[in-house]
């Protein structure tokens, strides 16, 4: 089989409602594309049926792999673990919510070829298309975590936690191998690797659809959160971001 042109990979975690109509909405997208293409869904330690909705719908000659993780190890992992069984020349990972549709790659694949190693979705951009809005305090959660990001971590990106980020081959392969950061914050911690390895970010404007139904806790995950962040600075002080520190 030749090397597909996009992979997309779908992390998971109890999403058995609502998997079904992100897949076929997924393929039916990818199918009618001139590009070759292939779907990954990791199951992160999901405790209801997400990994068997994905393999009971998947059509005869679909690319779809299902990666049925038993133990919970957060999103980041979920990414990673998806990433290193793909094969396309660009990778693309999308919520499994589809809170960003999946037309808008559309967008990311010109600047992907034109040169950009990595290209991420903004919600925050003056040309961002927000359908259905954050609950307040979801919104407050975005703007105090993006201070904390701005000053720790990663300046000048506007919107680190979109879940629609695409990248060359390259950029997943020499970023991905030294993440250690298996939670929410591990966005940061790939554009933070990004910088610090020379790799050339481009943060674009999206149309996003707010989806009901999150798992995110406004103050467990916001600490959660905040730990991560110093983490990552911590494992750059420390070294660990080297070939040899790992």
């Amino acid at each position: 089989m030749s090397t597909p042109y996009l992979s997309v990979i779908i992390p998971a975690y109890n999403e058995e409602s609502r998997l079904l109509a992100t897949l076929a909405r997924i393929y039916e997208y990818l199918r009618a594309q001139s590009y070759g293409y292939e779907m990954i869904v990791v199951s992160d330690g999901s405790r209801d049926k997400t990994a068997a909705v994905a393999l009971e719908w998947k059509p005869e000659g679909c690319p779809l792999e299902v990666i049925d993780r038993k133990e919970n190890r957060g999103k980041g992992y979920s990414v990673r673990e998806g990433a290193a069984l793909a094969k396309g020349e660009y990778i693309l990972f999308s919520d499994a919510d589809l809170s960003t549709p999946i037309e808008e790659v559309e967008k990311f694949l010109p600047l992907l070829k034109s040169g950009s190693d990595i290209v991420i979705g903004s919600r925050s951009l003056q040309d961002s298309e927000i359908v259905v809005r954050q609950p307040f305090y979801r919104k407050l959660m975005g703007r105090v975590f993006n201070g904390m990001v701005q000053l720790l971590a990663v300046k000048g990106i506007i919107d680190t936690q979109c879940g629609f980020k695409s990248f060359s081959r390259k950029a997943v392969e020499d970023i991905f191998s030294l993440c250690l950061i298996e939670g929410f914050a591990f966005d940061v911690e790939i554009l933070f690797l990004a910088r610090k390895l020379g790799f050339a970010i481009e943060e674009i404007p999206v149309r996003w659809i707010n989806a009901e139904g999150s798992s995110v806790s406004p103050i467990r995950d916001s600490l959660a959160m905040f730990r991560e962040i110093c983490q990552v600075r911590l494992n750059d002080w420390k070294g660990r971001y080297t070939r040899s520190g790992k």
